[in-house]
């Protein structure tokens, strides 16, 4: 193929493709060289150039060809300035990506990326477009390198290039192989290596393989760092604050005050990235963004003193250290731990301030939507779902139709199980199942832990604690004051002229919290791993990156959530025969909590014997003044209740305690 002198010049980049007997050409123009330039890049199928075109030739039987006359690097500005100079990052007009020149701008594009991403002035379709065209260079450059015997002279060593010859297979780790990078090197790499032994003996060099991982993993960090990208600032007082997000009593209302109300959002972030389910299930960062905004709306629509988005978050916190501190995590895979996290972001999803028995009472529009059963509980999971539906809000968009089955079933059951009419059918079946601890399965285990954490205020340090009380009675008294003005019966622990708090709490401690936590650890004790302590967050988030796990082994394998790779079935190995140390953080505080409560009860005693008998003696001095008399028929006093008209609302083991606290839940 002959040119002739003085060829016009074509515009840069353009190029054409043929086929003759059964090869493939591609003629890429160039712009003029100087005579002296050095060599560009002979890899790539590359057969010849002058100073108007490059040849490139392609076959499915790779030949060994020799390069011709190469001409030498363009004259152009620095790399530096060349990778400032990238401003607009549209891809339309890049070279074709099996060009040679492709891989250059490739290489520019990236750390252009780099760059911009730092400062945080790119757009996120921009910065995936550049990372799927940089992703498609590497891999035609890959696959010619293990294809084709190409003898290509070695580049001075000042050169800017993609390969190194002196690459050892051995300066790459194999554990850092991140999981994304580890699939896609074995499906592309497997498939073209069983290709090319059909084709010549020779075996694919070394380097290759480790400029195919290094490739990868750089690609990979990036896609990391822009999935990283929460699209919110923490504010200082936030960070210090996650310093502690691991401790059983975090204070979730300090992290409100400072995060301005967004206690919730800025948990979910926090939990999020520590367990790294932003990049292990591929969440689109605005969708999670504006998913946890309505969330944070849902919750606050009624503006309840206790069900809010405070609770959610620090529900969500206490699930998150029973994962961690009790080694639960060891038993569950991925896809569970990230059912857990958004099952307690969810529980309590547009609560409306009163139980489902006011609901069913007052016959409600959602009592008669779920048919008077779990209503509040039927609402909060639709409600978030129906969310998750919205295209702007869909987390679970990258989910597999087998996962999100999974997944959803997961959450659903573990939100149904909060529902406190259930409380005692609940911890009945875990006692029995204790015995039989292989018959534990997962979502009973989960529903468990939420239903704990959703309770578990009294456990918490008496400060949490006494807030979190203060907060949930004015809830109970504002329906009780609804109840009143519907003409409805109060229910228990909503009357203001009754209630007598530290009794309530005590029953609530005695009947309800402790004998939950307690058949909680029992049931820890028996489905935890043996051999397996305590660990940190930030080592589990270090194995997943490693690449030790596959995309199986991410989700459940089927819908009962029967354990497969990384994660563990419950032998006899976790029987009592070796039992598990597992760490109770509540039994102190909840010990202490209830010996305070008994003492706020012996003096609100106190308190109403004096008030009485000041009574008594006003009646009798009011009898002795007016000869006709009357006594007073109210049974309150400035101390309390008189014991007639508490009977009826103080938690008992065989009275009123269900009833009581399944209001104090729900």
């Amino acid at each position: 193929m002959a040119t002739r002198k003085g060829c016009p010049k074509f515009k840069k980049c353009k190029s054409a493709t043929f086929n003759i007997d059964g090869y493939s050409y591609m003629i890429v123009a160039n712009e003029r060289a100087a005579k002296d330039d050095s060599v560009v890049n002979s890899r790539n199928g590359h057969l010849s150039s002058n100073e108007c075109f490059t040849v490139f030739k392609r076959s499915n039987s790779c030949s060994k060809k020799g390069s011709g006359p190469s001409t030498g690097p363009r004259s152009s500005p620095s790399r530096e300035e060349e990778i400032s100079s990238v401003l607009n990052l549209e891809t339309s007009h890049l070279p074709h990506t099996d060009t040679a020149e492709a891989v250059d701008k490739a290489a520019i594009r990236l750390r252009a990326l780099l760059r911009h991403i730092d400062k945080g002035d790119i757009p996120q379709a921009d910065i995936k477009k550049n990372l799927e065209y940089a992703a498609t260079v590497l891999e035609a450059v890959y696959l010619d390198e293990t294809r084709c015997e190409v003898q290509v002279p070695k580049p001075p060593v000042t050169a800017r290039r993609l390969f190194d010859e002196d690459d050892e297979l051995s300066e790459v780790n194999p554990d850092a192989v991140p999981n994304e990078v580890r699939d896609w090197l074995t499906s592309t790499f497997t498939r073209q290596f069983s290709k090319a032994g059909k084709q010549t003996d020779e075996k694919p060099k070394f380097r290759s393989i480790v400029q195919a991982v290094r490739a990868g993993i750089f690609v990979d960090r990036i896609y990391r760092r822009l999935s990283g990208m929460s699209g919110i600032t923490y504010p200082p007082q936030v960070i210090n604050l996650f310093k502690n997000v691991d401790d059983w009593s975090f204070n979730v209302f300090a992290l409100n005050d400072v995060s301005e109300n967004h206690a919730m959002k800025y948990m979910a972030y926090e939990l999020f990235t520590r367990y790294d389910l932003i990049t292990k299930f591929k969440i689109p960062v605005t969708s999670l963004n504006a998913l946890l905004d309505v969330m944070e709306t849902g919750y606050s629509k009624y503006k309840n003193p206790y069900h809010n988005l405070v609770h959610a978050a620090d529900v969500t916190q206490t699930v998150h250290h029973v994962i961690v501190h009790t080694g639960l995590m060891h038993w569950l895979t991925d896809l569970e731990i990230f059912a857990c996290l958004l099952a307690a972001l969810i529980h309590d999803y547009e609560h409306t301030g009163t139980t489902n028995n006011f609901h069913v009472n007052s016959r409600s529009d959602i009592a008669l939507l779920y048919n008077d059963r779990a209503v509040l509980e039927n609402h909060h999971i639709s409600g978030a779902f129906k969310v998750m539906l919205e295209e702007d809000k869909n987390i679970l968009v990258n989910l597999s139709a087998e996962e999100y089955r999974d997944f959803r079933s997961l959450v659903i059951d573990m939100v149904l199980a909060t529902d406190m009419s259930y409380h005692f059918h609940q911890i009945k079946q875990m006692k029995n199942l204790l015995s039989v601890p292989e018959n534990i399965d997962k979502p009973k285990a989960l529903s468990l832990v939420l239903h704990c954490a959703d309770i578990s205020h009294p456990a918490k340090d008496w400060p949490i604690h006494y807030k979190w009380t203060e907060l949930l009675m004015e809830e109970f008294f504002r329906q009780g004051d609804k109840e009143q003005e519907l003409g409805l019966p109060f229910s228990p622990l909503c009357d203001r002229s009754t209630t007598m708090v530290a009794e309530s709490q005590i029953g609530f401690i005695d009947f309800i919290v402790d004998p939950s936590f307690q058949v909680l650890g029992d049931m820890l004790t028996k489905i935890i791993p043996t051999g397996i302590g305590t660990r940190t967050i930030d080592e589990t988030s270090s194995i997943g990156e490693s690449g030790g796990e596959t995309h199986s082994e991410r989700k459940s394998s089927s819908g009962s959530f029967s354990s497969s790779g990384a994660t563990r079935r419950i032998g006899s190995s976790s029987s009592a025969d070796s039992p598990v140390n597992i760490t109770r953080s509540w039994v102190d505080p909840l010990q202490l909590n209830k010996h305070l409560w008994k003492e706020r009860a012996k003096k609100d005693a106190e308190a109403k014997a004096t008030g009485e008998a000041t009574n008594s003696e006003k009646a009798e001095s009011e009898s002795d003044q007016v000869n006709a008399g009357e006594q007073p028929t109210d049974c309150s006093s400035d101390s309390g209740v008189d014991s007639t008209c508490k009977e009826d609302t103080v938690p008992t083991a065989t009275n009123n305690s269900s009833a009581a606290i399944t209001d104090q839940s729900n």
